[in-house]
């Protein structure tokens, strides 16, 4: 397994590395840690070369790293090679072929394994059936599976034809799926009779038969069996995935294709406006996910890897499916809820596997923590080495949890910062080059080859522990190619506000010691009596209140100070929601950050209106807080209860002023 370089440490024993260390002993000066940051984005193309061939398998080496510059740099732009290869055909040669790749777990309890031998025989019999049928890198595809094996065996066959898909999480409606199918014109659906979420099927096959009737494009629908539930057939078009696999051959070569061809597409949640169609490539892609997994992770050979996230995101791309299997892992893979049948479903399964480094969310961690320590503490969770958060910023309280009760005060945690447009991971602690002192919330510095840096109104650097807006100055492997037939939009979204970076959209402050602190999306912000605050801010503010489990907070239109904050607030188990908390809650926000943040309003609810990623819908939640009965687009709520939960807590809050 190649290894990215590691920065000059003269204080390295000799013989050994610091992956030998534990990890106590492996903090090293942040100032050093800077100047080898420094030089490697002194000129990006010279340090992203060498880990370009020393981690992916070319067919056609490339001569030139990088061409161009933002918006339209283009990285290895004359090598040849194929995904698909890359994450299964050369692991093939070795002792990793009988290795496990998979070890998938139902949330039904069910269970398979697939060594990377098993992995690539399925894969290359898709590929070749879908080849026999027609389809080629001139075509798209859409999936639309629950987590299960046959997920990460599609994307793979994909991949080895070079067909750009998109993969559609299983949670979304018929207009959602229709709408991304339709975009694309895509030829080819995978899909499911249905997967478990809750200990409830949700009927994917209906959903997508109902989505096809608005995206006539597609012309074969693959059907794979999960559940076993009856499901209507339109015959020419619906083919069951055993059918399919019989039809091909058993053998389906990887296609060689240029570094920059589209790999997949991701459209935005939906949660914020019209989605985009986010398109990513395949070698710039391939070289930034590989190098940051090993980098973040301290990846090795032994390790058992579980990224709890779903593949119908970024993060299950680029660290549940290519990121390991690219670099020989064995993971793990889960279908369903994190806290179902039992709130300690998540850690008997790291017990189980042995797991050694864990990825998850930090509103997972929130819901998880309020069942207590005592689901955690039931558990032997010796085997873990490294927790990681992604997907928003976490809140040091949260931090302090995973640290202390379910790391014991041992593994480090990796507070990765990174987005669906930059492909793979760009601020964040890296074990695998020697940590620096961790702050908890705190993402700590950008990865070697990533320029970052936190900038005011007009561009310029940001003053030491002032609020500005994160940028990246130069290009970056893993950058998105662009949005699928909209050039002018991927322009002025990420390049026209600060002209010569690229925009990230957050709200970020640098500490003195040059520390990124994530602060939230720019378009959270409440605008208080001419005040400009983030909902983070306030919501961190009320989660280390304690007995405090989650917190959404939003903006309620007020004639006088043109917004005010309200709150929404789920407490701890055991801890009873007293509408006499509401004014110590309020009173700790403003002590912690000042009067003019304090909640106007404190409401108890027992869940909040979130994504099927997990996200917080805060357009929801201050739609309602602002008395209107249309909220919006829903397709993407996980429930649609929690927002009649959310009117019930504010229409008994007013009531008792009356």
């Amino acid at each position: 397994m190649a290894s990215p370089p590691r920065p000059p440490d003269p204080e390295r024993p000799p013989g050994g590395g610091l992956e030998h260390l534990p990890f106590e002993a492996r903090y090293w000066p942040t100032e050093r840690y800077r100047s080898f940051h420094r030089q490697s984005v002194r000129d990006v193309g010279a340090f992203w070369g060498p880990l370009a061939r020393e981690l992916v398998r070319w067919h056609r080496p490339f001569t030139r790293t990088l061409e161009g510059e933002f918006p339209h740099a283009r990285w290895f732009p004359d090598g040849e090679l194929n995904l698909s290869e890359n994450c299964l055909d050369r692991h093939l040669d070795g002792p990793t072929r009988n290795k496990v790749a998979l070890y998938w777990e139902g949330e039904d309890g069910s269970r398979r394994t697939l060594s990377y031998a098993e992995l690539t025989r399925e894969v290359e019999r898709l590929a070749g059936a879908l080849h026999a049928r027609g389809f080629s890198k001139r075509d798209y595809a859409a999936i639309y599976l629950p987590m299960v094996p046959e997920l990460p065996v599609t994307m793979l066959a994909l991949a080895r034809l070079g067909i750009p898909f998109t993969t559609v999480f299983s949670g979304f409606s018929a207009s959602a799926l229709a709408e991304r199918i339709r975009r694309l014109g895509a030829r080819l659906l995978v899909t499911a009779d249905g997967g478990y979420r809750r200990g409830a099927v949700v009927p994917l096959k209906a959903i997508a038969d109902e989505a096809l009737e608005q995206a006539p494009s597609v012309t074969t629908s693959v059907v794979v069996r999960r559940t076993g539930a009856a499901v209507g057939s339109v015959p020419g078009r619906d083919v069951p995935w055993e059918t399919l696999l019989s039809e091909g051959p058993r053998r389906q070569p990887p296609v060689p294709l240029p570094s920059d061809h589209p790999l997949f597409l991701l459209y935005s949640s939906g949660t914020t406006g019209h989605p985009k169609a986010i398109v990513h490539g395949t070698g710039g892609y391939l070289v930034h996910t590989l190098a940051t997994m090993r980098w973040v992770f301290d990846a090795r050979a032994e390790d058992v890897y579980w990224c709890a996230a779903d593949v119908g995101w970024v993060t299950g791309h680029s660290y549940i499916v290519f990121g390991p299997l690219g670099l020989g892992l064995t993971s793990v893979l889960y279908e369903g809820a994190l806290d179902h049948p039992a709130p300690d479903r998540v850690w008997s399964m790291v017990e189980h596997y042995g797991v050694n480094l864990l990825y998850t969310s930090p509103t997972a961690l929130r819901s998880l923590r309020t069942h207590g320590d005592e689901p955690v503490l039931a558990h032997d969770l010796s085997s873990l080495r490294i927790l990681g958060s992604v997907g928003e910023a976490i809140n040091p309280s949260v931090w302090e949890w995973y640290y202390r009760v379910v790391g014991k005060e041992r593994c480090p945690i990796v507070d990765t910062w990174w987005q669906t447009e930059t492909g793979g991971i760009m601020i964040s602690p890296a074990p695998g080059l020697g940590l620096v002192p961790m702050k908890p919330g705190s993402a700590t510095y950008p990865l070697p080859g990533v320029d970052a840096d936190v900038v005011d109104e007009k561009g310029r650097p940001a003053a030491p522990g002032e609020k500005g807006y994160a940028v990246i100055y130069r290009p970056w492997p893993g950058m998105l190619l662009g949005l699928h037939e909209d050039e002018a939009r991927y322009v002025s979204s990420y390049f026209g506000r600060f002209p010569g970076a690229y925009y990230a959209g957050d709200y970020a402050v640098r500490d003195a010691d040059g520390y990124f602190w994530f602060l939230g999306r720019a378009d959270e912000v409440l605008k208080v009596a001419g005040h400009r605050l983030g909902t983070i801010e306030i919501e961190d503010a009320i989660l280390s209140y304690p007995g405090v489990a989650e917190a959404a907070v939003c903006g309620r239109t007020d004639e006088v100070k043109g917004e005010v904050p309200v709150a929404f607030v789920v407490l701890r188990r055991g801890v009873e929601p007293d509408p006499a908390l509401a004014g110590p809650i309020a009173a700790h926000v403003s002590a912690l950050i000042g009067k003019i943040a304090r909640p106007e309003e404190v409401h108890f609810v027992g869940r909040l209106p979130k994504t099927r990623s997990g996200k917080i819908m805060r357009r929801v939640v201050k739609a309602v807080a602002d008395g209107r009965d249309d909220v919006g687009d829903l397709t993407t709520l996980e429930d649609g209860a929690t927002v009649d939960e959310v009117r019930e807590a504010i229409a008994r809050f007013r009531s008792e002023l009356r």
